[in-house]
Order: C-alpha cells, then structure tokens, then sequence
C-alpha cells in the first residue's frame, strides 16, 4: 500500500509539471514579444529611504510640497502603462505639504521634537483600495461597490498621519482581495513594471508595482494568504507581514472574522529594508511594546533553518531552480560572513499547505464567499454568473466565480477532514514554535517561480500556498528580494521569525539587502 500511494503521488506531480510546461510554452506563444518596461527614473529624490526624506524635511534640506509633486509627477508619468494607481488626492496632499513646510519654517518644534512625535513628517505614502482613506474610493474590487467612497481612515492609515505622513493615493486589487492576480471590473488589470506581460501578484499587487516604480515611498498593504509578500515578490520590493494581532485591521474591507482577523496582517511595503521598523513600530500603535524594536540584533546569534520546497505537493508547482539557487547563495553568505551554519529541517505537512488554510478559512456562521460577492447583501447564484461571464455579461472576475464554486465544492466545516485539517495546523504552530525558539529565523520560498504571464496563474492556484501557510500560523514574515531571474524579474525568499520577532526577520532582510543589493530598479536614468 505505501509503494502505491508514493506512485500515485509521483504521478500526480509528474501531471502538474505537464501542466506547468505545457502552460508555460502556450502563454510564451501568446506573449511572444517581452512586455514593455516601465519608464525609467530620472530623478534622485525618488531613490531616497522614506526615512531620509523625512529626515531631509525637517532639517529643511528640501520640502515636502517639492516631494508629493515628484511623486505626483512619477505616478502620471507610469501609470498608464501600469495601472496600479485607482484614485487620488493629489490637490489635498500638496495642500497638507504646504502645511508642514508651514510648521517646520515657523521653528515652533525642534528638530528632536519633530523626529520624534512625528517621524515620517511630510512624507507621502499609498495603500490600497481595500484599506479605507477618507474621501477616496473603498472598492476592494467589487463592482457593486464601485461608487463607494471612504467615510473614515482605516486603523493603519490614521496610525501613519499621526506620525506626520501624508496618504497620496489608492492602488489596484484582486476582486474582493482573494487572488493573487490584481485584476477586477471595476478598475482593469496591473501591469508588471519589469514586464507589462506579467502579473503584479495579488491582492495587494497595485501597491506592491507603485512601490517597485519608484511611484511611493512607502505603504500598506494587507496579507491573510501572501497578500503582501507575494507582491512584494513579483515586483522585487521589501514587504513585512507582522506577528499575529500585531498591527490593526480595523476600517478594512472584507470585514475579517474574529477568526480571519487572527491571520489577516496588516503591513508595510516598501523598496528599502530600512524603512521596514519605522514603519511597523508606527503601525503598531498600543502595540509596539510586544516588539523590541531597539534591541540591536546580532545576526551571528540567529539560529537559522530552512526548506528550499514544500516537500513535494502534488498541486503545487515545483520552486524554479533559480529560486533555489538564490536560497544557497544566502546560505553560503550567512556561512561565510558570519558563521553560520543554516540547519535543513523538514516539516512534512507543509505539503498539505493550501487544504490547511482553506480549512482555517471555512468558519461555520461566518458569510461565505458567494456572500461577500453580493457585497453581504444577499448572495449571488455564482452558476448563473458563470454563465453570464462565458457572455460577457457578468461582473465579476473569472476566477472570483472559480473561488466562489470551489468553497462550496471544498472541505465544509465541522466535518471529520475539517477537523483533522485544523489539528493539523495546530501540530505544525508547535513544531514551528518549537523550532524558531526565541531567536531562530526559518527561511523559505516566498512563490515557487517568478511572475507569470497574465491569466496563467488560474492553471497553478495553489502556489499562493507557500505564503498562505505562515498566516495561519500566526507567525511574522518579511519578504526579501535578491535580484533578477534570467528574464530580467525579480525573486527572492521570505524569512519567519516567531511570534513577536519580528525585529528579527527585519534584521536579516536587512543584512541580505546589504549582502545582495535588494529592490533593483526596473529602468533608471539619473
């Protein structure tokens, strides 16, 4: 019986490297030419830290006004290509940059004063159009709520004005938030910046193209199954999901569940590692206390392990060879520069990575899918709409339907594999804890190739799952970009601290943005 059940597990994976190739070669014929790269960056401003910017207004080496009308000027110079900007409050950014160069020139405050109440002062930041600012829309991709505009900040986007940051503009999403390709009905679909052919990733993948574009500074973004790492992946920037109740969801959309709300982090993406704990320790408000964020980290005395795959899911692609190859280049670095020897492990459930997130999605009493598509007004009939979409009449996404039947096809909640799931999930949590101690640091694939074409990933839904699996654990994880493929995009690999270490996984992508070189521009000119 085991010989029988390892052949039809050979098997099985055997069919999803068919699949991988045979997609791969027909969505290279229908993408023959590369895409076109996003305009180059021709202005020194947009290559500073967040952090630096803020430093150089306060001291007066420059004004804010000066920096929201170069980053007004960039996102009008490469959105139409990307389209990853939604909406926009330009006027009353500049409005609010007067005022700070108001304040600063009055000298009412010191320059240690400013630094410290206010430490991004003047600074522009976006989030995306799930995560609610006043006065601008708050979609999240639903066509029905197209015409819904902010009444309030979201928790996260108050914590950041608090700190004297000022919010710019709105970035594109996956219908609902719930895929890894932003695209809906109501705004249209992003655009890779390395290549126009290929995905930004979902569903924070607006913010994660802006940032990569040099069009911010610095944002939020929001992660219940890699929604903020996959990104940041895709497009070769830094992004930190945080340790489990961390950071505030409040003012999100979708509502997330007493449930949901335990694995849903709220975060920052960013193209500089350094810009990573000022931002957290502002998004976590009350909450900053749980993380040593002054503790000065030694790297040496990090224990480090690793799995440079999810030990062989049948359902999900297998990691590119150069993805892994990156993954020994750090090994050896860590070994090299610091002595470290990095400890393989072998958790073997990680194969069941997606069943078990589905499974910690599917709460009993809670709206399902078809719900939420309705805008929780009702529900659609999601056969009938898959109908319409095959006329061109629905409107919602392909793969929004697709996710709508699947919940109602999948594992259901309360039954024995549901049960078993969840155990299971809850046996990995103390595995992980036990390994990650108090100062390990797991490194791991953040996908399992670099970014697809547009539309391919519905043959290879599951590879969200190298990402899902980490939220359900609760644990932080920073995304760490290491360079380009041999097509010219971006990869990299996550690294997950244990709870509450989160200034550990910041340290290393820190340390390995020094080692490798992190986010590289797509085009400069400067």
């Amino acid at each position: 019986m085991p010989s029988r059940r390892a052949f039809r597990s050979h098997a099985r994976r055997l069919l999803r490297r068919l699949v991988d190739l045979t997609m791969g070669f027909l969505f290279g014929l229908v993408y023959r030419k590369p895409g076109a790269i996003v305009n180059p960056i021709e202005d020194l401003l947009l290559l500073d830290t967040a952090s630096t910017l803020a430093l150089k207004i306060r001291t007066k080496k420059i004004k804010s006004v000066e920096v929201i009308e170069k980053y007004i000027a960039r996102i009008k110079d490469i959105n139409p290509l990307l389209n990853c900007v939604v909406d926009e409050r330009f006027e009353e950014a500049l409005a609010e940059a007067r005022a700070v160069d108001k304040l600063i020139e009055s000298g009412t405050k010191t320059e240690e004063e400013l630094a410290r109440e206010t430490p991004f002062l003047g600074v522009p930041f976006t989030t995306k159009d799930s995560i609610q600012v006043k006065g601008l829309k708050f979609t999240a991709g639903l066509y029905v709520r197209r015409d819904t505009i902010g009444e309030e900040d979201a928790a996260a986007v108050t914590t950041l004005k608090r700190a004297g940051a000022i919010p710019l503009a709105l970035t594109n999403v996956s219908e609902l938030c719930m895929w890894w390709e932003s695209h809906n009905t109501v705004h249209g679909r992003t655009n890779n910046p390395y290549d126009a052919n290929r995905i930004v990733g979902g569903s924070s993948g607006g913010e994660g193209c802006l940032q990569a574009a040099a069009g911010s500074p610095m944002g939020i973004g929001s992660d219940i199954g890699g929604s903020i790492r996959m990104p940041c992946f895709f497009n070769g920037v830094f992004g930190h999901k945080p340790s489990r109740g961390l950071v505030s969801n409040a003012g999100e959309y979708p509502i997330a569940s007493k449930d949901h709300d335990l694995f849903l982090g709220t975060g920052p993406m960013c193209r500089f590692a350094s810009d990573l704990t000022p931002m957290l320790r502002v998004l976590c408000d009350k909450n900053a206390h749980r993380v040593p964020f002054d503790e000065k980290v030694d790297i040496k005395a990090l224990k480090f392990y690793y799995m440079e795959d999810d030990g062989g899911s049948a359902l999900v692609s297998a990691v590119h060879p150069e993805i892994k190859a990156v993954m020994h280049k750090v090994l050896t670095y860590l070994k090299k520069a610091h002595g470290i020897q990095p400890q393989r492990v072998n958790v073997t459930n990680m194969k069941r990575s997606a069943a078990i997130w589905f499974a910690k999605m599917n709460v009993k009493g809670e709206p399902d899918f078809c719900q939420e598509l309705a805008n929780r007004n009702g529900s659609i009939n999601v056969y009938w709409e898959l109908i319409k979409w095959a006329l061109c009449l629905s409107k919602h996404t392909f793969i929004a339907l697709a996710t709508g039947i699947s919940e109602k096809m999948g594992v259901q909640s309360g039954t024995p594999e549901h049960t078993r799931l969840l155990e299971v999930c809850d046996q990995m949590y103390t595995e992980f804890k036990d390994i990650l101690g108090n100062n390990g640091i797991f490194l791991y694939p953040t996908h399992p190739t670099a970014a697809p074409y547009h539309n391919e990933p519905v043959f290879k839904p599951l590879n969200f799952s190298y990402t899902a699996i980490i939220n359900v654990l609760g644990f932080p994880a920073t995304h760490i970009p290491l360079g380009l493929n041999d097509k010219g995009l971006p990869i990299g690999i996550q690294a997950v601290g244990a709870m509450n270490c989160d200034h550990h996984c910041i340290a290393v992508a820190c340390e390995l943005e020094r080692a490798f070189g992190g986010w590289v521009p797509p085009a400069i000119s400067v």
